[in-house]
């Protein structure tokens, strides 16, 4: 078992099924991305830059699927929230597993992606 999965099945419920399911979609939807452990908790990265993460935010009661340049992506995706004045990251929020439209994740998972390589590529050229 890796240090991410670990994280995520050490999460009291329903916050671990929550994660489970996340993760499974995000797995799924970018079968080239990969899972790593930094900062306590599990990053994903296409490309191999960091794309997005999730966690429990200290003194909340959701799962914070936070997306690391969604600063990018609130024009097109106005869902996406600005919890606690981040700068660039903005995420997707659950506190139950009902609540997760999986349309909407995978939508957002792919347009951080492109973004993500977007970057990629501005970088290259510079």
């Amino acid at each position: 078992m890796n240090p991410a999965e670990n994280y995520i099945l050490n999460q009291p419920e329903p916050y671990r099924s929550i994660m489970l399911y996340i993760r499974s979609v995000i797995l799924k939807t970018l079968p080239n991305v990969v899972e790593k452990y930094n900062y306590g908790i599990p990053f994903y990265h296409h490309n191999k830059k960091p794309m997005c993460y999730f966690n429990i935010l200290k003194g909340t009661n959701f799962v914070d699927v936070a997306f690391v340049q969604g600063v990018f992506l609130e024009e097109e995706l106005p869902v996406l929230k600005n919890y606690n004045k981040r700068k660039q990251v903005r995420s997707l929020q659950y506190d139950r597993l009902e609540n997760i439209d999986e349309l909407l994740l995978i939508a957002v998972i792919n347009a951080a992606a492109e973004i993500t390589d977007n970057s990629r590529k501005a970088w290259k050229e510079l």
